[in-house]
């Protein structure tokens, strides 16, 4: 009797070939602060200079990522994630020759530029490829990755700087992505585009931008960025306020933020479960994100010890992560057939501006002696967000009515 293993399936390929270029995207995004202190060094350079790369490729990746969704829509997902890959890679494994820090800043550009691509080549491929009946879990293993590329870069660039030098970790890095691109051109047949493509590339220009600026979209737009500048004020300020305000040791904070980002990876992978199993999806987001609002300002107000601040940050991570694929589903549920590209990269230019703005204001009250209201404030933007999404929701509604009556 033979015993065959399990097929590799359609779905598990195409989750797997958008899942590595996600990760490297994210891991990418992180890799180079772990190389300021030798950079400064080697190119003689300020650490303000230094942060002008890491704002650069930034900023490039918000403002191409829209411009970047209509090219998707109008002439196909693929050849953009297999070209914007391949410049993302390069341009890294590039730094890694670079003899003067201009060269370093045009690279940046350029990885932001490739990195431009990914979330809307990446949603529009998955809208078209998977059974829509594991879209959910499909959505969450994508934001998954992405924040496992996060946790995995500045850990594993340190330790690998130690071992080979700043030179060699940035051309092994880099050069790490060759076999992903070559691998997305191989299996490329099974990456289907989004359904009404054909549509899409026979619009014009400009219903196509007075699309985005429909309620519903411009709601979305909203929600994310309201969302993002919540998030910035965990990722930039949470050790400082809970040093400041609770007296916790710098090891402890640290700890806490931890929990908060483990409990939101893994709570991605609940949403993917839950937006699969009921269209409720408005619902779930609320809830989740008003019981995260609440512990947070629980957190913030109540004198705690040390571990029950560190379980409830666990928890409230878990909320925001849980509410999170439900909420890009939401959104691809309001995209017309054809436009996911250009929606997913409208939207997500505003999580990338929302958290780019935020977090000067935020060491603002902490300079001004009031570090608790920097939680007071995260909380009230991740309810104030809630207004934006069910907006969204009900323009959407009003919107696909309105579509079905023309028809």
């Amino acid at each position: 009797m033979r015993i065959g293993l399990p097929s590799f399936g359609r779905d598990a390929r195409v989750n797997t070939l958008i899942g590595c270029g996600h990760f490297l995207s994210h891991y990418y995004q992180l890799c180079l602060p772990p190389m300021f202190i030798v950079w400064q060094q080697s190119f003689g350079v300020s650490y303000a200079e230094l942060g002008l790369a890491m704002a650069l490729m930034s900023g490039t990746t918000a403002v191409v990522q829209a411009p970047v969704g209509f090219l998707v829509d109008r002439y196909g997902a693929r050849r953009f994630l297999i070209g914007g890959t391949l410049l993302m890679t390069m341009s890294i494994a590039a730094m890694g020759l670079a003899t003067a820090y201009w060269q370093i800043a045009l690279l940046a550009m350029l990885s932001g530029l490739g990195n431009s691509v990914i979330h809307p080549a990446d949603y529009s491929i998955l809208s078209g490829s998977v059974d829509p009946a594991r879209i959910g879990r499909s959505f969450s293993l994508h934001t998954f990755v992405g924040h496992v590329g996060f946790a995995a870069a500045p850990p594993v660039t340190a330790a690998l700087i130690l071992l080979i030098g700043w030179r060699s970790t940035l051309l092994l890095v880099g050069l790490l992505g060759l076999p992903v691109v070559l691998s997305i051109v191989w299996q490329s047949r099974i990456l289907v585009e989004q359904h009404g493509a054909q549509r899409s590339r026979q619009s014009s220009l400009r219903s196509d931008a007075r699309f985005l600026f429909s309620r519903s979209i411009l709601s979305f737009f909203a929600f994310f960025l309201v969302s993002s500048m919540a998030g910035a004020g965990i990722q930039s300020w949470l050790i400082t306020v809970l040093h400041r305000t609770h007296g916790l040791t710098l090891e402890t904070a640290a700890t806490a933020l931890t929990g908060y980002m483990i409990g939101t990876m893994s709570g991605v992978l609940v949403g993917g479960w839950i937006a699969d199993r009921t269209d409720r999806h408005l619902s779930f987001v609320l809830v989740l994100t008003i019981i995260a609002a609440g512990l947070f300002l629980f957190v913030d107000l109540a004198a705690l010890p040390q571990l029950a601040t560190i379980l409830l940050l666990f928890a409230s991570g878990l909320m925001i992560g849980a509410s999170r694929t439900p909420r890009d589903v939401m959104v691809k549920d309001a995209a017309p057939p054809g436009q996911i590209g250009k929606v997913f990269g409208f939207i997500s230019s505003g999580m990338s501006l929302g958290g780019a703005i935020m977090p000067v204001p935020y060491g603002m009250l902490i300079d001004a002696g009031r570090p608790e209201l920097v939680l007071v404030l995260v909380s009230g933007l991740w309810l104030a967000s809630l207004l934006f999404v069910g907006s969204a929701r009900i323009g959407a509604r009003r919107e696909a009515a309105v579509a079905v009556a023309a028809e």
